[in-house]
């Protein structure tokens, strides 16, 4: 696993439209690189205010869009078009703007699927995935170029909640239930999944993020305590986060943003 990089920003708004830049930088190296790239994108506040950043970003045209792949780190077991589901965001704030291939987009199935379930659509994204993967892949799924994160007050990432059972599953996708935060039903990649990712970041914006972002980077975190204590890219891990989130951090850990 790659060292941590902490880069701090002095606001929320700094925050997203730094992220933004780096997304479409990164974007657009990789599929010069490689012809195509991976994102998995994440829901919540901060995350969804980097997507719409990056629509309006006058960069953002410079992205190949048919090129690149659209994933989820996690979803929540709701009817398509849900206020609630990242998917739904995450459409209104880039995805309608930009000319993706939905060949390329790649949702998580929800309870219009039919027959379907919360464990038989966590099922089927672990098979999209491994259908993607390549053979210089790791874990059998696509390595993300960019994994983008949230992290929750409790320091849960994607829908991996302190001490819940899907800490503990191998598999590349896992089915929620009971997730301690509504939603209770949820479907999310699993540690071994978000950890074959080439790029991680974690993005914190707030006060309220403050304890959790500080339990996340401490020495002596564990990945069933702490749960963003267990990701970590390939090559870069990033803690992409403002300067409320930071308050609690040792004095001079973490760099300022550009």
């Amino acid at each position: 696993m790659s060292p941590v990089d902490v880069v701090r920003h002095p606001d929320a708004e700094a925050l997203a439209e730094a992220v933004a830049a780096r997304i479409i930088t990164t974007l657009v190296e990789r599929i010069a690189t490689a012809d195509h790239a991976n994102i998995c994108l994440t829901g919540g506040g901060i995350g969804i205010a980097v997507l719409a950043a990056v629509a309006a970003n006058p960069g953002c045209h410079s992205v190949d869009w048919g090129r690149v792949d659209v994933w989820w780190g996690d979803e929540r077991y709701l009817p398509e078009g849900h206020v609630d589901r990242n998917e739904t965001a995450a459409r209104a704030a880039l995805l309608n703007r930009v000319p993706v291939d939905e060949r390329r987009v790649h949702p998580i199935a929800g309870p219009w699927a039919s027959g379907s379930d919360v464990e038989s659509a966590a099922a089927a994204y672990a098979a999209e995935l491994a259908a993607a993967a390549r053979p210089q892949d790791h874990a059998g799924v696509p390595s993300m170029d960019i994994l983008l994160l949230g992290i929750g007050p409790d320091a849960h990432v994607a829908s991996l909640f302190p001490e819940q059972p899907a800490l503990h599953d191998e598999r590349s996708v896992a089915a929620v239930r009971g997730a301690p935060k509504p939603p209770p039903v949820r479907v999310t990649l699993t540690l071994p999944t978000l950890n074959a990712a080439r790029e991680t970041w974690i993005l914190a914006s707030g006060a309220g993020k403050a304890g959790a972002v500080r339990m996340a980077l401490s020495d002596s975190a564990g990945p069933f305590q702490v749960p963003a204590a267990g990701v970590r890219g390939r090559e870069r891990t990033l803690f992409l986060i403002d300067e409320g989130a930071a308050s609690k951090l040792p004095a001079g850990m973490g760099r300022p943003g550009a």
